[in-house]
């Protein structure tokens, strides 16, 4: 009953929020209730002098399961897939450094370098055993974090992450060879319509007001995300040659009609890996934890108790879903 009347009590907050904010104040009042909901806290910690935001929620004795968000993204990313794990995991969405909350290091924002990052956060806050999942650039991460710390990694999810050479050209890639242009850096407001159709087949549902400051903030920060982009380029590092070095059980989820990184990667991974379970969504793009973040998580949890006490995956097993 108490927690009935406090939901209606943050829907009417969040219906006041939407009359009376401004859009960064509703924007902010809107993820604080999707952040209830996934039963996460805001919380800080400084690593190496660095402030990193991150979220946190589920019980505290419980396995961990870490988030890594992919290129100009942050920890709400994972707001609606974790919703569905943090009664029974103990969850933590992190912003990476030069993202979100966190502070923007001068340096590099390569993914080796993001990935040395990556292990302080998780040292300055004593994990030592985790479930590891990453999206996109995340996903190149944390399959790195997984080749370099194999003894802290107890299983590895990739949704459609990057640093591997697909079979099949993206459109993306198709794109940045013909036009020299790059769908995901927002120069302009109107091109945020367009960067919305590249990462998901169905948009998401934005109100006006919310939609046009998401847009302004991303021409706003455009420097910065050109930045990055340009290390990620500058300092790539193919993840062919580390994959072999992944111990633990691995599933790789994609959206079949991914247009930013082509599904055919998992063909190139998937003999690479020594324990790998595959599942691809019908109908889905880039981002299958936002577009279909009940769906994923379902998948996910399948995955996860399939490698609990005295379970094994069943290597090389493909999924594919409506």
């Amino acid at each position: 009953m108490k927690k009935l009347l406090l939901a209606i009590a943050l829907l009417i907050l969040a219906t006041g929020a939407v009359l009376y904010l401004s859009p960064a104040a509703q924007l902010a009042a809107y993820q604080s209730i999707e952040q209830w909901r996934a039963g996460l806290h805001e919380r800080s910690v400084s690593v190496n002098d660095l402030p990193v935001s991150y979220y946190e929620g589920g019980p505290p004795g419980a396995d961990t399961i870490l988030l890594v968000h992919g290129f100009g993204a942050d920890k709400s990313t994972w707001l609606w897939f974790a919703r569905d794990l943090t009664e029974r995991y103990h969850v933590i969405a992190v912003d990476l450094p030069g993202f979100g909350a966190s502070g923007r290091p001068h340096g590099s924002y390569d993914v080796g370098t993001q990935t040395e990052r990556l292990a302080a956060f998780t040292e300055a806050l004593s994990i030592r055993r985790m479930h590891v999942v990453g999206h996109s650039m995340g996903g190149h991460i944390a399959a790195l974090y997984a080749a370099r710390y194999p003894q802290q990694v107890t299983s590895l999810a990739l949704m459609a992450n990057a640093g591997v050479s697909a079979p099949q050209r993206s459109a993306f890639f198709q794109r940045m060879d013909e036009h020299g242009d790059n769908p995901l850096l927002i120069e302009r407001t109107p091109q945020f319509d367009q960067l919305l159709d590249w990462l998901f087949v169905a948009p998401p549902q934005l109100p006006e007001h919310i939609h046009n400051y998401l847009a302004q903030r991303a021409v706003d920060d455009s420097a910065h995300q050109r930045e990055v982009f340009e290390h990620l380029q500058q300092r790539y590092l193919p993840l062919e040659p580390e994959l072999p070095r992944i111990s633990a059980p691995t599933l790789l989820l994609w959206g079949d009609q991914d247009r930013i990184l082509d599904v055919s990667s998992v063909e190139a991974m998937k003999p690479l890996l020594a324990d790998v379970s595959v599942v691809i969504i019908k109908g889905c793009g880039h981002a299958p934890m936002l577009e279909r973040p009940e769906e994923t998580a379902a998948h996910y949890r399948h995955f996860l108790d399939g490698i609990g006490p005295g379970k094994t995956t069943e290597a090389g097993q493909t999924a594919a879903v409506d």
